[in-house]
């Protein structure tokens, strides 16, 4: 498990107030019955927590997933360490 993964499920469980053993790659935020309130909320802790942004309706970006999340940031955190050439 990557330490973003781990930080991604301690975010999870901690916004939603669910054991963070229900929480697998797998699971979707619905599966885990999370609210939309709360999602928004695991987002932007997510974003303040990685100092990232997560982009908004991408469809490139799966942020329903627990997994898809997981791989968004590392993505993004990738994209941060590599900045995009011809950058001005």
């Amino acid at each position: 498990m990557s330490s973003v993964q781990d930080t991604i499920f301690e975010i999870i469980a901690k916004e939603s107030g669910i054991d963070a053993a229900r929480i697998t790659p797998d699971a979707t935020l619905k599966d885990l019955e999370i609210q939309s309130l709360d999602a928004i909320q695991i987002i932007f802790e997510i974003e303040d927590r990685f100092k990232i942004t997560m982009p908004d309706r991408d469809p490139n970006f799966d942020t329903e997933s627990v997994r898809g999340l997981v791989e968004a940031v590392e993505r993004l955190l990738a994209e941060k360490v590599q900045p995009a050439s011809g950058a001005a």
